[in-house]
Parts: C-alpha cells; sequence; structure tokens
C-alpha cells in the first residue's frame, strides 16, 4: 500500500491525524462473543511490552494519561464519540480472563502506563 506519505498508517477510522497507533501481531481469527482468542491468542509478554512503548510514547510526546488520550480501538467510539466499524479490540485479554470490557480493559492499560511513568 503506497500513500502520500510513506511513514504513515492509518489504524482508527476518522481518529489518525495527531495520534499514535500502537499494535501487537497477535488474535488472529479471535471473536469477541462468545470470546475465542483466536490462533494467536494475545501473549503476557505482548501486553507488557506494548503497556512499556504507550509509557515511553506519553513520555516523549508529553500526553497525558486519560481515557481519551490513550486508548484501545474498543474504546474510540464510546470516549471520542466517534462511530467506528465493529473494532472490538481490545474488550478482552486472553491472560486475564477476569478483565472484561473495552473499558475495564482500557482502564488496566492506562493504570499499568501510569505505574510505569
Amino acid at each position: 500500500m503506497s500513500t502520500v506519505n510513506d511513514d504513515y498508517a492509518a489504524h482508527t477510522l476518522r481518529a489518525n491525524t495527531g495520534s499514535i497507533g500502537v499494535s501487537m501481531a497477535c488474535m488472529a481469527g479471535a471473536v469477541e462473543s462468545p470470546f475465542n482468542a483466536g490462533k494467536f491468542p494475545m501473549t503476557e509478554t505482548q501486553w507488557n511490552r506494548a503497556i512499556e512503548v504507550i509509557a515511553h510514547l506519553a513520555d516523549f510526546y508529553h500526553i497525558p494519561v486519560t481515557d481519551k488520550t490513550i486508548l484501545s480501538h474498543a474504546e474510540v467510539q464510546t470516549n471520542l464519540g466517534i462511530q467506528q466499524r465493529g473494532k472490538w479490540d481490545v474488550a478482552r485479554l486472553p491472560l486475564d480472563p477476569k478483565t472484561v470490557g473495552a473499558k475495564a480493559c482500557g482502564n488496566k492499560m492506562r493504570e499499568r502506563v501510569k505505574e510505569l511513568l
């Protein structure tokens, strides 16, 4: 795929400008309900490394840690009011089955980011 700027990759519908996307290679074939983490579930190592990357970016770019500035695809529609096309990631954590729902996963992510900052 070629874009105007080859360093740019769209990641969230109508929420890319001024944003940074962090992704993990996991959850291929995952289904939200009934939950199935797919052939390649997110690992604890991936989750922890993503948190470290997000914390580094937040620190480097002086991004406050709020539910409107650091969030998952699953939170965009609710937190930013931007209609999405059914992206539910991250609303379940295979490494933590008790954490269920976009808000719960997002809160867990933000809490961990704050701990690292």
